[in-house]
């Protein structure tokens, strides 16, 4: 089952996607509550659904606009961590994943405009796997995790790798250099989503799945989900000992090798077009637009 979210006159409201006869539907469900209360209460299966419409990509919101915690996971493919400048984990390593947030204000939806915004120099791409929670929770255990799954979709961690930059006589404080990098990611627009949430009833195997990015047509990024050095329940498990859980909250699961690192042909301009795909999911489209 797809799930998807849109802007109507009477609000946001989501559905069911439904391919047919060459045309694609949405069943809105009836009840105006958010997707996360949905999720987190009941089997959208039985919620009651109206006739289906006409899906309007126009209207299309990110599938969970606001999320309580939108969880970001940084180096969790091997090759990408090499790319970056860092040497990669050894088998033998005992290491932790490295989590992050980014503001819901960062979400757009499959279609919308990516915003280059005036303080921005060197801005990169991540394509990634993002999971969706059903059912919240503490302490999951790792064997139980994707028990707490409802569904998976796409998201673009959009970048900013030179923030900062270009003031002139900066003092650097020590930590300043890994505050750039988070600072980077926090921009509005820097997460197009989408365009729908795929039920994990239809993704059995989250480890399986290929993963592509392509920017004008040129590809990449290609690589599979099966290469992440976490996979979606320990990262569940070990965000879970943290903080709570809860239905709606997303966890973007890392980046594969290709990501764009704000040099050369590696940074984004205004035109561009950013095309990422994963097999079982479908494909998040979006330009690139320098804000006037």
């Amino acid at each position: 089952m797809k799930i998807a979210t849109i802007q109507t006159e009477e609000g946001i409201r989501s559905g069911i996607v439904i391919h047919s006869g060459g045309s694609v539907y949405l069943e809105l469900f009836e009840t105006a509550a958010d997707l996360r209360s949905l999720i987190g209460g009941r089997e959208l299966g039985v919620v009651k659904r109206g006739e289906p419409i006409l899906f309007d990509s126009n209207r299309l919101l990110p599938p969970i606009p606001n999320p309580s915690k939108l969880l970001c996971l940084a180096g969790n493919y091997r090759e990408h961590i090499i790319e970056s400048g860092y040497a990669a984990p050894e088998v033998s390593d005992i290491i932790t994943p490295q989590v992050f947030l980014k503001p819901s204000t960062c979400l757009i939806a499959d279609g919308a405009v990516i915003p280059l915004h005036s303080n921005n120099v060197a801005v990169g791409w991540e394509v990634e796997l993002a999971v969706v929670i059903g059912r919240g929770g503490r302490d999951i255990r790792e064997a139980d995790a994707l028990d707490h799954v409802f569904g998976y979709t796409i998201l673009n961690d959009i970048s900013e790798r030179k923030l900062n930059s270009r003031i002139e006589n900066r003092r650097k404080r020590e930590a300043d250099g890994f505050f750039d990098w988070l600072a980077g990611k926090w921009f509005d627009g820097f997460a197009p989503c989408g365009p729908w949430i795929v039920t994990a009833d239809e993704i059995p195997n989250p480890h399986r799945l290929a993963i592509r990015l392509f920017v004008n047509g040129e590809l990449r990024q290609e690589s599979s989900t099966g290469a992440m050095l976490f996979s979606v329940p320990a990262q569940i498990a070990y965000i879970s000992s943290i903080t709570r859980l809860e239905a709606g909250d997303m966890i973007a699961t890392g980046t594969p090798a290709g990501a764009g690192l704000g040099s050369g042909s590696k940074a984004l301009k205004d035109g561009d077009e950013v095309l990422c795909q994963i097999d079982g999911i479908g494909s998040l489209r979006n330009r690139v637009q320098a804000e006037r």
